[in-house]
């Protein structure tokens, strides 16, 4: 085989593999009944003039599946954590008890389930539309290659493989998909 086909036929599973981390990262952030300290990633507070993620300001743990403890490092910033995770948006109401906040995290009513099933729904589509996009680029450098001179009978194999590379990741965003849905409608 040719090595810019193999080079195309790598950067297609390359760009595929990014696009289902990308999911993983995105359904880590949908809450499914228990605490997780991923339920925070995003939120940011104002540490000395700079937008800082507040897992880089504190210590971040799930003592039970029911609640979430922010310990800061420095102590004087729990007052910004406390408004940036009310600020945020995410539900919880964080109790500061001095030294830590502690989020006990609410259970989810059966409308609340099905809004997260459906925003799981919708990053699995984005997902999908991300590989088929790689597959109509890598699609487009076959059909480059082929004009470049490179047989018209390996351009035809590397189609198929990169058809086949599409179904295996398509494939594997419904799994996903399908375990995130169960995790998220387990009561």
């Amino acid at each position: 085989m040719h090595e810019d086909v193999e080079f195309c036929l790598e950067e297609a599973r390359e760009g595929m593999e990014n696009a289902l981390i990308h999911l993983e990262r995105e359904f880590q952030k949908i809450r499914a009944g228990k605490a997780s300290p991923q339920m925070l990633d995003g939120v940011k507070i104002d540490y000395y003039g700079v937008m800082t993620p507040i897992e880089q300001t504190a210590n971040i743990h799930t003592p039970d599946p029911r609640q979430i403890i922010v310990q800061p490092w420095d102590k004087s910033v729990i007052g910004l954590i406390e408004k940036a995770i009310m600020a945020a948006n995410l539900g919880f109401n964080p109790r500061n008890e001095g030294e830590i906040l502690r989020i006990i995290v609410p259970s989810l009513t059966e409308e609340r389930r099905k809004e997260l099933v459906k925003r799981a729904k919708s990053e699995a589509e984005n997902a999908r539309i991300s590989i088929r996009n790689i597959r109509r680029i890598a699609n487009d450098t076959a059909k480059k290659l082929e004009k470049e001179g490179i047989p018209e009978d390996e351009v035809d194999k590397l189609e198929e493989d990169i058809q086949k590379l599409t179904d295996d990741y398509i494939s594997k965003v419904e799994k996903i998909f399908e375990t995130k849905e169960k995790d998220i409608m387990t009561v």
